[in-house]
């Protein structure tokens, strides 16, 4: 499994972006997709989880401002940003787990939210 990841940038608090996360190879075998993200000197930690069956998971510092969805056709997980913060600022990084409960990561992206 391949993950390749774009979107980030550098947004004004109270703004938007919108990431995504295609992935390739061995797709049939996920059952997991996520964001997860690392600030500078924090652990990396859990934004937003999708399973194959549609079920999400937000992490509670996002929840009501972050979307995660999947359009299956594209094999493209997406994660809507809405009422940036400051503190989300970070390194995203996609993530997919197998039914095997392999892991796999994208190349992170960055997100500067930043006036």
């Amino acid at each position: 499994v391949q993950l390749q990841a774009c979107g980030g940038g550098l947004v004004q608090p109270g703004g938007s972006l919108r990431l995504s996360c295609t992935s390739s190879g061995n797709i049939l075998s996920i059952n997991v997709e996520g964001w997860y993200r690392q600030a500078p000197g924090k652990q990396r930690e859990l934004v937003a989880q999708i399973t194959s069956g549609g079920s999400t998971n937000y992490a509670d510092s996002v929840k009501g401002r972050f979307t995660i969805s999947s359009d299956i056709a594209k094999n493209t997980v997406y994660l809507q940003m809405n009422s940036l913060k400051p503190e989300d600022t970070a390194v995203y990084y996609c993530h997919a787990r197998t039914v095997v409960y392999h892991s796999y990561w994208g190349q992170g992206t960055q997100v500067t939210v930043s006036s």
